[in-house]
Formats: structure tokens, sequence, C-alpha cells
């Protein structure tokens, strides 16, 4: 996807993705961690389904009064998906880590 491809968002809702040497990611906005190994993190925000792969991940922080979430790790990997588009799949958690 170029970047005259990419659709503004503008969704009224605020989210950060604050990354850090690519060693420490703070998400806020954060609804649900939905799985999470130390290889994949899947978390439910605002905008839609993100996806965090890398290696010896593990979530330090997860507060669910201000929706915050800070994932440690050697992160190679975020991506989100549209909500809409997931939940129209009907598929399941398992089938999404395994794509």
């Amino acid at each position: 996807m170029t970047i005259d491809e990419r659709k503004p968002i503008n969704t009224g809702v605020i989210q950060n993705l604050i990354l850090e040497n690519r060693g420490k990611l703070s998400i806020s906005g954060v609804n649900d961690v939905l799985s999470f190994d130390d290889q994949v993190v899947m978390v439910e925000t605002e905008l839609g389904l993100l996806t965090v792969k890398g290696d010896n991940l593990r979530i330090n922080k997860l507060s669910i009064d201000t929706s915050e979430v800070i994932v440690e790790g050697e992160i190679s990997y975020l991506a989100y998906s549209d909500k809409d588009k997931e939940q129209g799949k009907g598929t399941s958690i398992i089938s999404k880590i395994f794509k």
C-alpha cells in the first residue's frame, strides 16, 4: 500500500503508539488484550485490532483505568486490522494468529 492509497481515520478517538528503540511499546486506547505469548500480542483498541510480533515479548503494564498497555521485548512487527472486517469474517483468534 502506498501513501496515496491510505485513508485518513477521523474517528475522534485519540490513540498513541510509542515505540522506544524497538524494545518498549506503549499503547493507549486499549479495550482488551485478546491473547499474548512470547512471540505475538493481540490487543483490541479503539481503532481496531493491533497485532504485535517479536521475540521475548511480555506485558509489563496493563491498566484498565487508563486503557494503557506496555509491551516489552524485541518488537519486529506492528499491524492494525480493521474492526469491521475482522467481525465480518467470523474467524477465530487461533486462525488469526496462524495467518
